[in-house]
């Protein structure tokens, strides 16, 4: 049983911890200034060894006496010790990268443990223990050397994400089968007109086909080290999230530029009806075009909704200046909405460059989720069991019915007429 710890030994950590601090900054001082001079010189001066064999020894003597007077009280001594020296590296506790300080190095040497405390005792070190960073540095493999510690930024850097917002445009729906069939008004005959009391009333006409719309699957894999998702919870949640955005970011260019065909869902661009200016604008912009195109899908007697362009056309519309060169859509010093012509304006990669596309995409065309994106772990995919490895599945299926086309309207700037 260890021995409860009276006032002097608590005195005595205390006043041990600090020397030991004080101690550790002393060894990287003169560990720094060693280097230095090998480095400049080849070989470090009589004086400068000394001064760093003194430090060592130094933190040496009283690291051990810290560890006796741990050992004298058992458990409660270590648990004091790890929390030191966790505040002192400035690191997280149970960091699995945690390297070991040139201390530790020290104390832990045969030398060092065989010394009797007469004479000199030298403990020999690579260079790659105090200051050298690793040429090629693996799959957690830590940069971290014994003197200079870095700074681990918390989470994972991600690569900028796209902004997806072409889904945010239609109209939801959600459906239990594999595919969505709607009726499609294929013609009007409107022959309404003023009739006199008892004549015969006039006939219009409706003629209607039916159309389908396929449920689409999207879907990838990853692959992970069974270990590492256990050891590491977040980078689950991280493979997760990027999982979900890959499909995402297939789905915009499959809602806009799908080309019907095979497995590939009829987007929007596909769809729509050509461009054809009713006249053509006097001192033609960019933004012209698009008033136009607005005409064109009211002349279809549907309200368009949104804008769909590439982020350079949008930024030439939004550069577009008067005479006086005075910017004509909004204000660069303050925040705008991205909006033109009173409706809003969706920038996205997946549109070509010099192409737009209007239309009434809240009450023309419907999304329908089969299946919301759904993210499955197994480890008995191929060799995983084997491998002790996980396969990661994501996958969501979902259709698109597009009702009117002709509400829908594509052109290019550069040949719109």
């Amino acid at each position: 049983m260890s021995a409860e710890p009276n006032h002097d030994d608590l005195r005595k950590a205390t006043e041990l911890a600090t020397a030991l601090e004080k101690a550790a900054d002393d060894v990287k001082k003169q560990g720094e200034k060693y280097m230095a001079e090998v480095k400049a010189l080849g070989t470090a001066g009589a004086d400068t060894t000394k001064k760093a064999d003194d430090a060592l020894l130094k933190y040496g003597e009283l690291a051990k006496e810290h560890q006796e007077l741990v050992k004298k009280h058992g458990d409660l001594g270590a648990r004091i010790v790890e929390i030191e020296q966790t505040l002192a590296a400035g690191n997280r506790p149970n960091d699995p990268w945690q390297p070991k300080g040139i201390g530790d190095i020290f104390v832990e040497s045969k030398a060092f443990k065989e010394f009797s405390g007469k004479g000199t005792v030298r403990v020999p070190m690579n260079r790659a223990d105090i200051t050298s960073v690793p040429a090629t540095v693996g799959v957690n493999t830590s940069r971290t050397t014994s003197l200079v510690t870095a700074t681990r930024v918390p989470g994972i850097v991600t690569p900028p994400d796209r902004k997806l917002t072409i889904r945010d445009l239609l109209a939801p729906g959600t459906t239990n089968s594999a595919m969505v069939e709607y009726a499609q008004e294929t013609g009007y005959t409107n022959n309404a007109a003023v009739v006199t009391e008892g004549s015969t009333k006039p006939t219009s006409d409706l003629t209607f086909e039916l159309k389908v719309a396929p449920v689409r699957t999207i879907a990838h894999l990853f692959k992970a080290s069974r270990q590492i998702l256990d050891d590491a919870p977040a980078l689950q949640s991280y493979i997760n999230a990027r999982a979900s955005y890959g499909l995402r970011l297939t789905e915009e260019s499959e809602l806009l530029t799908g080309d019907g065909t095979g497995a590939h869902i009829r987007g929007l661009v596909t769809a729509a009806t050509a461009f054809n200016a009713a006249f053509v604008a006097t001192n033609k912009q960019r933004m012209d075009t698009i008033r136009l195109a607005i005409l064109q899908v009211f002349v279809a007697n549907f309200p368009a909704s949104g804008i769909v362009l590439h982020p350079q056309d949008w930024a030439a519309i939004q550069l577009t200046k008067d005479s006086q060169q005075r910017y004509i859509i909004g204000d660069p010093q303050n925040s705008n909405v991205p909006r033109l012509w009173n409706l809003p304006v969706v920038e996205s990669l997946s549109m070509t460059a010099t192409e737009f596309l209007v239309g009434a995409f809240d009450i023309a065309a419907q999304i329908f989720d089969r299946m919301e994106i759904e993210i499955l772990l197994s480890t008995e995919n191929s060799t995983d069991f084997e491998k002790n490895m996980v396969t990661i599945r994501a996958e969501e299926r979902l259709a698109l019915a597009i009702y009117r086309p002709e509400a829908f309207v594509h052109g290019d700037f550069d040949t719109a007429t």
